[in-house]
């Protein structure tokens, strides 16, 4: 059978007399459609090219689903309501950031449409919410591949900054030694940690890039293409040592010779089917990781210092450098949540767990080490 076309009817017909309750549903979601309209209109002026024009093209088809719930409410769509709070937020970012915290948070609102429940809603807004999740996913994918180098560094750096630090003041807090020593301690272990990370980064990244590059074709050899034996036909060896089967290769290599014969003037063509060249953008860059890494680092490894630093002692600077780890700990999860598309609290809690598992196991450490010295 041919696939069905989602019904632009809704499943059940307005009433006449729609409640209390119909109107305010439907005046939620009219407002919420012209704020999306809105958010994703304010992430175009800050976007050039094709995104542009996906997001301008997202906008329009928010407003016909508004114009749909202005149809159902006639006379009552002048009923002043806000769009929700979650909406509004995205709009307030995007107008002044337009970064791809609001395309992340905007693609879990689309995976979260009520449409697909709501009985005065059509199967093709339903339909279209799950197209726009989609639309949205691949254009925050571009944005988390331009930015994924960098920013794995940063979360990296600014997570171990926060865990190590934290583990090592505590663990010598907990044997016993003066305030002035622990803070030694945990400003000789921000140095180095943060220098660690920093060249770990760049040794790391530099190393993935030249691994990288040794697998791109050479861009002189398909200028060669002319000169080679069309019956030997050893262009088909190259696509075989890049996975193709014998067949494909040969396929492959042919379409190269016939492409070549049709514009021999038209310059060295790419070996197609090979290795698509390019800048490994979401790799980042050697600087740019080392740097963003050693920042972090060294701002998460500041935290658990700052009792100290103020003249706290004693188990009063034990817990408010926990409190203050926790709280960064707690932030940083829900970022990488929001980045990633998934729920941020529990992203949230999990680093939250994991940060103070290691530091709890250190503490008893100190604990015990503290008992054995005396």
């Amino acid at each position: 059978m041919p696939p069905t076309t989602p019904s632009s009817v809704p499943r059940s017909a307005a009433p006449e007399q729609p409640t209390p309750a119909d109107l305010r549903r439907w005046r939620r979601y009219l407002a919420n459609e012209r704020a999306e309209a809105a958010v994703y209109r304010d992430l175009a002026r800050k976007r050039t090219g094709e995104e542009r024009d996906i997001l301008l093209a997202l906008a329009d088809a928010e407003g016909r689903h508004e114009a749909h719930w202005q149809r159902l409410l006639g006379a009552h769509a002048d009923g002043r309501v806000r769009a929700s709070l979650g909406t509004r937020f995205f709009g307030w970012f995007a107008r002044r950031f337009g970064s791809v915290f609001v395309l992340a948070l905007v693609q879990q609102t689309e995976a979260r449409t009520p449409y697909a429940t709501d009985p005065h809603a059509t199967e093709q807004m339903a339909a279209d919410e799950r197209i726009h999740e989609e639309v949205v996913r691949g254009l925050a994918m571009r944005s988390r591949s331009r930015m994924s180098g960098t920013f794995r560094a940063a979360v990296f750096g600014a997570n171990d900054g926060l865990v190590s630090n934290l583990a090592l003041v505590l663990g010598i807090g907990a044997t016993g030694a003066s305030p002035l020593l622990i803070l030694a301690t945990g400003l000789s272990g921000l140095l180095a940690g943060a220098l660690s990370m920093g060249a770990g980064e760049y040794v790391s990244v530099k190393s993935q890039r030249e691994l990288l590059q040794a697998s791109k074709p050479n861009r002189e050899t398909a200028a060669l293409i002319p000169a080679l034996d069309v019956d030997a036909n050893e262009l088909a060896l190259v696509y075989r040592a890049r996975g193709m089967s014998e067949e494909e290769a040969a396929v492959h290599a042919q379409r190269a010779f016939a492409l070549q014969s049709a514009s021999p003037d038209s310059g060295p063509l790419r070996l197609a089917g090979t290795a698509p060249e390019g800048d490994h953008e979401e790799i980042g860059t050697p600087w740019g990781a080392a740097l963003s890494s050693f920042c972090f680092f060294a701002s998460g490894a500041i935290i658990p210092v700052l009792p100290y630093l103020f003249g706290l002692t004693g188990l009063t600077a034990v817990v408010v450098a926990a409190v203050l780890v926790g709280l960064a700990l707690l932030c940083t999860g829900g970022v990488v949540g929001v980045l990633s598309g998934t729920v941020p609290w529990k992203r949230a809690l999990r680093q939250l767990l994991i940060g103070y598992g290691a530091a709890a196991v250190t503490y008893l450490l100190g604990l015990l080490f503290g008992v054995s010295a005396s």
